[in-house]
Parts: structure tokens; sequence; C-alpha cells
């Protein structure tokens, strides 16, 4: 069957990536582009607790997926949590909190780090700013209520310890997120500057029309991109401005997801959880040397032991999948018939014709070109280990 037919049945069955279709409920949130999605004929469903737009009229999950690929989409990500620490303790506060070496990252650097727990798990994924006199902080929505308390709750017990340290949820700006390879000459035909020495996991302010926004070189496509923080009373005016490039469309969850898993990104609560440490996720290149040799973040004897030992039970891998596209939950089996896994997200991929997936895998059996089966409906499939990202990223070197 045509890639291109089941990624449509997918849609028309309710489904794509593992995000659901729904109807929005009455007391979900909204973004402040809420309205500007209707008029662009934006189909919505309840994700974290807000209604976010799945899919437009001018184009499914599929065409905006290959679009983005191509040239240039924009995602309304405001759902996700932004907030600022501010405080000359700040980086030991939230070194205890994290993985990533914050004390050493350049004023406007940018990392991608893990709130860890106790038992060394992986409470949620975050992009970390360094400004010139705070932290700058973006987190998952479906983690926003569970990070901000994890925050104020470590925050006062550092500032009962007479610790110089605040944090601010910021709720006066929205976020987009621009990615795609025209997204740069968007930008900048809008901005009136120059991009091209900005680099990958960078950020600073810019203005904008005057409007000054924090825009930071990163995203969750594996293609080059933005995510623009902007005052939200000018942010339908700004996402508008963008989208009179003609190169430059409006695109929803279903595409997001099935880009991010194109590029091997991982989905909190399907790909990593509480339970899940970050030598099982295949994450371990995010806690520095430094943090390594000193520890000082929650969890770190169980998570550095596994380092060490290369231990842990399992390993994230990426499969192509033979047959029909596996989704979550999916048994993963030896040629021999042993249970040693579970699917956590699928997709029929569009950029490659073929169905991937990422999954759990007993160690030793995540090794490259490692031959499994896949249970699928009662049925089984051949997969094969495979190297991700499944699609190369072309995130923007300078």
């Amino acid at each position: 069957m045509p890639m291109k037919t089941i990624v449509r049945r997918a849609l028309q069955t309710g489904s794509i990536c593992g995000v659901r279709f729904m109807s929005s409920g009455a007391s979900s949130k909204q973004t402040a582009l809420y309205s500007l999605h209707k008029k662009h004929g934006a189909k919505f469903g309840p994700f974290a607790g807000w209604d976010m737009p799945l899919v437009y009229a001018d184009q499914g999950a599929l065409d905006s997926h290959l679009h983005t690929r191509k040239h240039a989409s924009i995602f309304d990500v405001s759902h996700m949590l932004q907030t600022r620490i501010t405080g000359k303790d700040r980086h030991s506060f939230l070194e205890y909190l994290v993985v990533g070496d914050l004390k050493e990252l350049p004023v406007g650097g940018s990392t991608l780090s893990l709130f860890t727990n106790e038992n060394g798990g992986i409470e949620d994924d975050t992009i970390i700013t360094q400004q010139e006199n705070s932290l700058y902080i973006v987190s998952n929505a479906g983690c926003a209520d569970k990070d901000l308390a994890h925050l104020l709750k470590y925050a006062k017990v550092f500032q009962d310890k007479g610790a110089d340290v605040e944090v601010k949820r910021i709720d006066d700006h929205s976020l987009i997120a621009l990615q795609g390879p025209s997204s740069q000459q968007a930008l900048e035909q809008l901005a009136g500057i120059d991009l091209s020495q900005m680099p990958f996991m960078t950020g600073r302010n810019v203005d904008i029309r005057g409007i000054t926004c924090h825009v930071a070189r990163s995203g969750y496509t594996g293609e080059d991109g933005f995510e623009l923080s902007i005052p939200t009373g000018e942010v339908v005016a700004i996402t508008e401005q963008l989208l009179e490039n003609p190169k430059v469309k409006l695109a929803g969850l279903g595409a997001r997801d099935s880009l991010r898993l194109e590029a091997g990104l991982c989905l909190y609560g399907s790909d990593i959880d509480s339970t899940t440490t970050p030598m099982e996720a295949n994450l371990v290149w995010t806690i520095g040397k430094r943090r390594r040799a000193e520890g000082g973040f929650i969890g770190d004897s169980i998570i550095l032991d596994q380092i060490a030992k290369k231990g842990g039970l399992r390993r994230r891998v990426g499969l192509v999948v033979e047959g029909a596209p596996a989704r979550a939950h999916a048994k993963v089996l030896s040629v021999d018939g042993e249970e040693i896994g579970e699917i956590t997200s699928g997709v029929p991929a569009p950029s490659l014709g073929k169905n991937i997936a990422m999954a759990y895998v007993k160690k030793g059996f995540n090794k490259k070109d490692t031959a499994l089966k896949i249970k699928v409906r009662n049925r089984i499939q051949d997969a094969t280990v495979v190297k991700m990202p499944f699609v190369p990223a072309k995130y923007h070197k300078v």
C-alpha cells in the first residue's frame, strides 16, 4: 500500500503518531492563536489540557510534514511551560534539579537537559538557555504543572538555607516554532537582520517589527528553525506577518509528532518517563564531563553508577518495521520468540516511505542491524534495529 494512503488512513481512523483526534473538551485552555487557527480551518484536539490544532483545511498532517521538510511551517507551542530563574545562586539551584552543566554554558548558549528523580528516572526533558542575568527554561506542556511545582518546592528549600534564587513562570509571552529550511530566510525578511551567524542551540533577543522577542535556534523536527517567545499581545500579528511569506504555512501536532520521530527525538510520557534512566534512554550525552565527575543532582548515585558500569536492563532503539505500522505498546520479540521489549512510538515515515518506531529492548538486542520481530495485531512482523535519527538532522552550523 502506498505510504501516502497509509498515512491518510491513519488520519481518517482518528490517530497518527500517537496523537488522538478527539472533540475538544469544554474546560480545555486555548492559546492566543486559537482564533487564527480557526480562521485557517484547524481541526482541534485536546493535548495536556489545551485545545491544540492537529491539521488545517489546506493540508493534512502528511502534507504539513512534507512542507516542513521542504519549506517552513509554524507550530503553535504556547502550551509549553516557560520559566525564568534569577538570583546569584541560580546555577547551583538548577544544577541540583537537572543533569546539565549550566555554570559552563556561555551566555546565549542552550542545552537539552533532564529533570531527574531519586531513583535516577527522568521527570522531564527541557531546553535551558543561559541569559545575561537569568536562566530561561522551556519544558513540556504535559509536565508543566509538575515541573513548576518541582521548581518552586526546591526554590523554597534553597531559600530557607539562605540562597538567592527566584522562580518565575513567564505567563505574558506565547511561543511559536518556525521550522524548516526556509525558516531563516522568512525570519530574516520579517526582522530585517542577518541570522547566518547564529548557530543551532543558541538564543538571543531580537527586535521584530519593534517588538522584543526571544529567538532560539532550536526545535523539535530535525530541521533548521527557531522558537520565538513573543509578547502574547503581539503573537497573532507576528504570526500573520510570517505567514505572508508564500513558503510558510501553519502546521499542527500531527505533523509535529511524525517529524520529531523521524528526527529520533523523544516524546515525554511515551519514549521517556519517570522510570527511564538516562543510560537506558541513550541520553547520557546530556550529562557533561564536570557533572559526571562531581554529581550533585537528584539521583546522581544511581545514574552515575549505571554510566560507569554500562548498567540498566534495557535500551532505547530505532526500528524499521516491515508490514503494518507498529504502534505504542506493541511487543518486541527476539527472532526466537522471546519477548524482549515494547514499542513506545511508531509511525509511517512520510520522508522515508518506511514504517519506523522507537522501542525499549533488553540490553544485548540493541546493536545496529539486529533482526527482531514485532507483534502487530496478533501478526508477527520483521523489524531491524537502525541508528537514529532516521532522517539526518539539518541543524544550522557556523
